[in-house]
Formats: structure tokens, C-alpha cells, sequence
């Protein structure tokens, strides 16, 4: 039986886990009769069709929008490859080309079953699959072999637009001490409808995620763990209108960690939620297959709503994004649930009640690599106080035990991190972790004091609320701010229109393959 240092009730636990099991349900419901246009070009993609045209276009893309103009995107893009496996003799890249150079109206062949056309595309499925298995156990192979840093996990940023000084900065942190190297994905990103290809020397706040970037950053971070004796691991965002297809990039090319989460394209990118969900389903089951930790966004709910005030909303999104990804067959092992230290600084007590979130977060999620997001709302630009506020959140992440710790920067608002303000963070997290690193065992905390009873009370709150939106449904909560004071419409937002209804002929095997293993 597990025990609360919280006095929490672990009945109410399990209760509001049973509440957002029936909320996740009803979503699931919805996303199992539709597909979007990046599901799709996420199948081409799987099924081994790379490259762009002459003008930089996707070869995915140009598929999946051939057989969208047609009007036949339901059927889906499996049932038309697999037809043309078998009436032209093409495997799905040598389909591509022809489907881009003009030369072949991929929706005009003759019809065969959906078992023949899945029977036809089996060796490229098969392939995939053990591509996806064999990257996992190289990464097993290495944490096995030359083992990785103890948890919380130090996760630190680059952000240079330029991927291959994003290589030269992830290597300095890294033999500072950074086990998670975070490539932030330049802006904007996530509002376009396909993904760039190749290496990239230009980005604005960050680098674009592409395949081949994914491919350089694994290979140099290969490089510099071996020589330190240490698995580094590696992050990228596969949020945004291409959230399946990024995922399984990372999936093929080694990515340890995703930032993949249910809501925060909704409310904080403006994209349609029904194609937020369904994308989300596919992307988790890739990302649960592949072994990938993935990232949720609770904690900028923080950013536009008060972190006191607001703190049941960031425990109930954690609850759905639980049962969400448990639907898509992730481990709790691979949820990095987030929150965040973000009370206004000159709150009373507030230390007190960021412990009690956290700990009263853990003891909820007790198998989840926990993400913990550092002080960054109410950074002034003084960087002695930030340094300050940082160590604060340090020390209740080694007291109470969280998986993930993004750290800190003493010039957060002021400027990109430099290698040396990455340092100062990377000494002061390993200082406190190591001097403060059995706290959690040694302190209880007093019963009705104020600890317990904010931790009882965010627990209540987002129970109520839980059972509000189960009442009215996820879609209908979003459309009324629940999260974050941000209102989203059903039927608005970017990427509405690559939402589709499933046809008869429609198939996806990888769900059924990656959630079966």
C-alpha cells in the first residue's frame, strides 16, 4: 500500500483517475473515426517515402494532398500505395516519384481488396518496424553498457538555429554535466503543414526540427557519451500541425525524448483541436513503441493563469494526459507529466507551496519520469535573484524526487543562454542534488500544516473540475477555457480542414502492430 507524506487519499486518487479515464474514453471515441492529413503523410513517411520535389515540397505532402484533391483522402494513403504495389510494380517511394513527376494518378488504378493491399505493403511495414526496434536497442545497448545520469535527469537547452553550432554548444553542456540536450525548434514551426527537409543553418529561437538534424545531434551526442561514459539524451518537439510525423522521425532516428503534448497545440498555437487529438493518438503510439519519454505542456498553463490560484487545472490535465497516453499504450514510465515552479516570488509561503505541488505530484504519478519546468514568468533580468529563485526549485526537485528538471538560467528573460551561464546552472543543480540528495527521506511533513493541506485541496479542486468536464466533454471544456483562461472553438483554428471521417477501405496497421509489442 502506498503511503502519502501528504496524507493524501489515495481512494480520491484513483477516483479522479477513473473520472479522466471516462473523459479520455470519450475522446478516444471521436479520434478512432477520423484521420488527418499528418496521420497520412506520417504512414508515407513510415512506409519509407523521403525527399522533396524540385521546389522543396515533401514527398509525403505531395502524396497525401494528390489523394486529398481527389476527394478520396478517407480511404487513406495505405490502401492507395498498397494498390500500387500491386498493379504497377512500385514500391511507395518509386510511387512518390511518379505521383510528383506527373506520371501517375495513384487514385485512378485498378481496385483490389484492403487485405490485398495490405498483404502488398507488408515487407515495407515489417521494415519499418524493425528499423524503429533495432534504434531502441541501441539505446538500450548503451544505457546497459555505459549506464547515464541518476534522475532528475539535467535538461538544458540549445538554440542557435544553426544545427551544426547546436552540435558545438550540446557538446559543451554535455561535458558539463547535461544528460537531456534539448534542440529547440525555431519559431513558428509548429504552425506549418509539413516538415522541412535536410540540414538547417537558419532558424529564428531555435533549429528546425528535420529528420537530418535529428540524424547529426544523435550521432555527435553518440560520440561525446562514449568518450564521457555517458548516455546523453536527446530532445526535440514533435508538438504542432506534423506532431505524428515528427514523432516518427524521432522514432527512426534515435530521439530519446519528445515534447508531445494532448493540449497544448489547442490552446497555445490556435490549431483545431479535433486534429490535435487525433494526431495526438498516433504520435503517443509512436513515441510509446519507439521508447520515448514524452513531454506534456501542463506547465504553460502557468504562463497565462495564475500558478496558485490555477494549480488543480495543472493536476487535472496531468490526470487526462495519463489516461490519454495510457490509451495509446505509453508506459507510465514514459510520461514526463509536467508541472512548474512558478508562483510570483513574493508570495508567503510560496516555498512552501510549490513543495506541496511537487511532492503532491509525485506521490500521484509515482512510475513518471516527472518533467519539473524552472522560474521563468516572474524573471526580472536580475541575475543574482534568478540565480536564487533557480536553487529554490532545485532543491525541491532532488527533495521530492522528480524525473525531469529543465533547469534554470540566471539570464532567463534577458537573452539565449550562453555555454557559461549553462554552466553556472549545471553547477548549481549538481551542487544542491548532491548536498541535499536524501532530504526527501529525512523530512515528514506536519499533519494540518500548511504543506498537507494545500496538497489535500489542489486534489479536491481538481477532482470537481475532472468531474465538470467529464459532464461536458473535453471539447466542450476547451471551448470554455478551462485550461489555462485561453477559449478554443470546436470548429476553428489552423488545420480544421485536414480532418477527415474514415472511408470503408481505410487501414493503419502500425497501431495495431506498435501497441501489440
Amino acid at each position: 500500500m502506498q503511503r502519502s507524506k501528504l496524507g493524501l487519499d489515495f481512494d480520491k486518487v484513483n477516483y479522479a483517475k477513473g473520472v479522466s479515464r471516462k473523459i479520455a474514453d470519450n475522446v478516444q471515441e471521436f479520434v478512432e473515426g477520423y484521420t488527418t492529413v499528418s496521420v497520412e503523410r506520417t504512414l508515407c513517411r513510415l512506409l519509407g517515402i523521403d525527399g522533396v520535389d524540385n521546389n522543396e515540397v515533401p514527398l509525403p505532402n505531395i502524396v497525401v494532398d494528390e489523394i486529398k484533391e481527389k476527394g478520396v483522402l478517407n480511404q487513406g494513403v495505405m490502401y492507395f500505395l498498397g494498390n500500387a504495389v500491386i498493379e504497377a510494380g512500385l514500391n511507395p517511394q518509386q510511387a512518390a516519384d511518379k505521383i510528383s513527376s506527373g506520371e501517375l494518378d495513384i487514385t485512378q488504378l485498378p481496385s483490389h481488396s484492403v487485405e490485398e493491399a495490405h498483404e502488398a505493403l507488408k515487407p515495407y511495414i515489417n521494415d519499418c518496424i524493425d528499423k524503429i526496434k533495432t534504434r531502441k536497442a541501441k539505446r538500450d545497448n548503451y544505457i546497459e553498457t555505459i549506464g547515464e545520469g541518476p534522475k532528475p535527469y539535467l535538461y538544458v537547452i540549445v538554440a542557435t538555429g544553426n544545427i551544426y553550432e547546436d552540435v558545438i554548444q550540446a557538446e559543451a553542456a554535455a561535458r558539463q554535466g547535461a544528460d537531456i540536450i534539448a534542440v529547440i525548434r525555431t519559431t513558428g514551426q509548429s504552425l506549418l503543414d509539413y516538415v522541412p527537409y535536410g540540414a538547417t543553418t537558419e532558424g529564428f529561437g531555435g533549429t528546425v526540427a528535420t529528420q537530418e538534424n535529428f540524424r547529426i545531434m544523435r550521432t555527435h551526442l553518440d560520440k561525446i557519451g562514449e568518450e564521457e561514459g555517458k548516455y546523453i539524451r536527446l530532445c526535440n518537439y514533435c508538438s504542432g500541425l506534423c506532431m505524428p510525423e515528427i514523432a516518427a522521425m524521432g522514432a527512426l532516428e534515435g530521439l530519446d525524448v519528445m515534447l508531445n503534448d494532448a493540449l497544448y497545440g489547442i490552446l497555445f498555437r490556435d490549431i483545431n483541436m479535433q486534429r490535435t487529438l487525433v494526431d495526438q493518438y498516433f504520435s503517443r503510439v509512436l513515441n510509446g513503441f519507439a521508447g520515448v519519454i514524452i513531454n506534456t505542456g501542463e506547465d504553460n498553463y502557468l504562463t497565462t493563469a495564475d500558478a496558485f490560484d490555477e494549480a488543480h487545472t495543472v493536476l487535472a490535465s496531468d490526470f487526462i494526459n495519463e489516461q490519454l497516453a495510457l490509451i495509446a499504450d505509453l508506459p507510465e514510465e514514459q510520461m514526463g507529466l509536467g508541472h512548474a515552479f512558478e508562483m510570483e516570488p513574493g508570495l508567503e509561503n510560496g516555498f512552501l507551496y510549490e513543495l506541496a505541488q511537487a511532492q503532491m505530484t509525485r506521490e500521484i504519478f509515482p512510475k513518471a519520469p516527472l518533467k519539473y519546468m524552472p522560474p521563468t514568468k516572474f524573471m526580472t533580468g536580475n541575475i543574482f535573484k534568478g540565480h536564487v529563485q533557480d536553487a529554490l526549485f532545485n532543491q525541491i526537485s532532488i527533495w521530492t524526487g522528480q524525473g525531469i528538471q529543465l533547469l534554470g538560467m540566471l539570464t532567463e528573460a534577458i537573452h539565449t543562454p550562453l555555454m557559461s551561464d549553462r554552466y553556472l546552472s549545471l553547477e548549481n543543480a549538481k551542487y544542491i542534488f548532491n548536498n541535499m540528495k536524501n532530504i526527501g527521506d529525512e523530512v515528514e511533513f506536519k499533519e494540518g500544516g500548511i504543506i498537507r493541506n494545500r496538497a489535500q485541496k489542489i486534489l479536491g479542486d481538481s477532482i470537481v473540475l475532472l468531474e465538470n468536464i467529464e459532464k461536458e466533454g473535453l471539447f466542450t471544456a476547451l471551448e470554455k477555457g478551462i485550461f489555462a483562461d485561453i477559449k478554443r472553438p470546436k470548429n476553428g483554428g489552423k488545420g480544421l480542414d485536414g480532418v477527415v471521417e474514415k472511408g470503408s477501405n481505410y487501414f493503419n496497421p502500425f497501431v495495431a502492430l506498435m501497441k501489440k509489442n
